[in-house]
């Protein structure tokens, strides 16, 4: 079985992106794989500095915040899923700083090869193309970083905590576990 780490970027508890990773992640587990949670937004997160130092403290980052923590589980997993809304056309500020930590990956060769990866999204405009950004962003770094991208839930059309239940997001983010 599988060792996945979810990442979650939204504040929101009971939001609809957190409702379809905790969909995902019940799914995964009755399947038997392993799966350890991480939410952003409650966790000491600071930005990349750029100083190119990463792993030469014997740790990802130079600067310790909680990516140190999450890292080895990235590393020792064999997939990630992301989980978060579109803010602003764009990714969460949230999940932006975690997400720049991966460049310490990249920068000292340590490629995620061989790792899945899976994206769960929701925004409140009804157009497909809200998700341009968060996608573009997603799929670049998945491609640079050698993981395999092999799905995208992106549920279009829900606001309020909840309404992801009135869609077939919640499902469509559970199958995601067969992919794993």
């Amino acid at each position: 079985m599988s060792k996945i780490v979810v990442i979650t970027g939204s504040p929101r508890i009971n939001g609809n992106t957190n409702k379809m990773a905790g969909a995902f992640i019940k799914a995964a587990e009755a399947k038997g794989h392993t799966v350890d949670r991480f939410d952003a937004p409650f966790l000491h997160l600071d930005g990349c500095h750029a100083c190119e130092t990463c792993f030469s403290k014997g740790r990802p980052c130079t600067f310790d915040d909680d990516f140190n923590r999450i890292a080895p589980f990235i590393m020792n997993s064999d997939g990630i899923v992301y989980a978060f809304p579109v803010y602003w056309y764009a990714v969460p500020a949230q999940i932006k700083a975690f997400m720049d930590k991966f460049f310490s990956f990249y920068i000292t060769g340590r490629d995620l090869k061989g790792k899945k990866c899976a994206l769960i999204s929701a925004c409140e405009e009804d157009t497909m193309e809200t998700f341009d950004g968060v996608k573009f962003m997603y799929e670049r770094s998945a491609s640079t970083l050698k993981l395999t991208n092999v799905g995208e839930v992106l549920i279009p059309g829900v606001y309020e905590a909840g309404a992801v239940e009135k869609t077939d997001g919640l499902l469509r983010a559970a199958a995601l576990a067969d992919l794993f």
